[in-house]
């Protein structure tokens, strides 16, 4: 079993404040994320085979019963179980085939038709005896039980009755659940429209990937990676763009994408140095900001806001610390805006390989790897000594994030400890 909320709240300082530095906890802004972000408004009808990933707006029923009529359960012979007399053995004519997909005719008294998995049971017959259980003998078969009316068919409504929810408003379309929407019939859905999202990448460092270096310039990550992220069925990315740093810029940008998008994601310039520039924008376009800063490692600068009626997530400009906010809220946001009845769980509980150690006052999300599973049967995760937010060629060898609780110290080795999947 998964679980999901924190471990203890003796033990898991992630729910508290750090007072000291006038950041928000992670679950305080996690609690955010849940009053302010709401679905996104607006819905649109598509075929069943277009519908994988997205979300329902209105709920499916079936309108006719699933099987639509009796049914054979396996390939035998259909017969009238209350027609075997006496004791047996029986030696019954076949008289009659009725492959799947062709209604057959009842077979004469005292004998039985061949009949295979799916077709429909005729009429005047009440069991279907397994081809194996019985021994064919040139146009007869003989039967050494006695058959119980009902057995091996499959009853008309018994997978569903004509008027059964079948599905949910807010119900995310998996391959189970379009594979439920075609056993009753339904030809399309309807769906909460796609999430309009914009990506700005800020920084004068940075130059597309395969773009020769100038000295001091870097490739961009984050770029490809925000679109990689949110290469998913509910998102419609509008646009995706680059600037440098500089407060005007910013403000043209900001405010350009925020009147396109449902919401505007942007990497770097989140912090309050003197070369950002983002909160300046958002105060300068009347925007809201929710919070600004979340004791956390890697991650700190994270912000989020509302400018007009699009959400703005301000991520850090470290890949590292992009992919951990990313994972941490920006899922969050995606699944609030979606309006999916059932979220993708955010955390699971894995226990340790090795002792851990951070150093207390902010929750760290340290890259771990999943190692296998101990003699309890609970799954095992691998945590390098220390995180470098600007790092990522090596995230390939990992699985997700651990988390160690800002008030926490210290974990012993087969400790309980929260992991974060960013795959999947």
């Amino acid at each position: 079993m998964s679980l999901i909320e924190p471990l203890s709240p003796d033990i898991c300082g992630c729910g508290s404040a750090n007072i000291s530095s006038g950041l928000m906890s992670v679950d305080d802004a996690l609690a955010l994320v849940g009053r302010v972000v709401v679905r996104v408004s607006g819905t649109e009808i598509l075929p069943l085979g277009q519908a994988r990933g997205r979300v329902l707006a209105r709920a499916v029923r079936a309108e006719s019963p699933v099987p639509p009529f009796d049914n054979a359960a396996m390939d035998g012979y259909a017969l009238d179980a209350a027609a075997l007399a006496g004791a047996g053995p029986w030696r019954l004519r076949v008289d009659g085939c009725i492959p799947a997909g062709k209604a057959g005719r009842a077979p004469p008294a005292g004998s039985a038709a061949r009949i295979f998995t799916g077709a429909p049971v005729p009429l005047g017959t009440s069991a279907v005896i397994a081809q194996e259980d019985v021994r064919r003998e040139s146009e007869c078969i003989l039967l050494t039980r006695r058959l119980k009316p009902g057995e091996n068919i499959r009853r008309r409504g018994s997978d569903t009755a004509a008027g059964t929810r079948v599905m949910m408003v807010g119900d995310r379309l998996g391959p189970a659940e379009i594979a439920a929407a075609a056993s009753i019939g339904q030809k399309e859905l309807v769906l909460r429209r796609r999430i309009r999202v914009a990506v700005l990448v800020t920084g004068d460092e940075l130059r597309a990937a395969g773009d020769p270096l100038a000295p001091a310039a870097i490739h961009d990550v984050n770029g490809p990676m925000l679109a990689a992220l949110l290469d998913r069925p509910e998102v419609k990315l509008v646009a995706s763009e680059s600037v440098g740093d500089g407060l005007d810029v910013m403000v043209r940008a900001l405010g350009g994408l925020s009147r396109e998008a449902d919401l505007v994601v942007t990497t770097g310039g989140v912090s309050v140095g003197a070369a950002d520039f983002l909160r300046p924008a958002m105060a300068h376009l009347g925007g809201k900001i929710h919070f600004a800063g979340v004791a956390m490692k890697p991650g700190k600068p994270v912000a989020l806001g509302t400018l007009g009626s699009a959400l703005w997530l301000g991520l850090p400009g470290n890949p590292l610390a992009v992919l951990t906010c990313w994972v941490l809220f920006g899922e969050r946001v995606l699944d609030r805006l979606s309006g999916v009845s059932a979220p993708r769980p955010l955390r699971r509980h894995v226990v340790a390989e090795g002792p851990l150690s951070h150093q207390p006052g902010r929750s760290e999300f340290r890259p771990a790897r999943l190692v296998g599973v101990d003699g309890g049967g609970r799954e095992v995760i691998s945590v390098p000594s220390a995180t470098h937010s600007h790092r990522l060629s090596d995230i390939v060898r990992f699985d997700g994030f651990a988390h160690l609780p800002a008030a926490t110290g210290t974990i012993p080795p087969g400790e309980w400890i929260e992991f974060l999947p960013f795959r999947g």
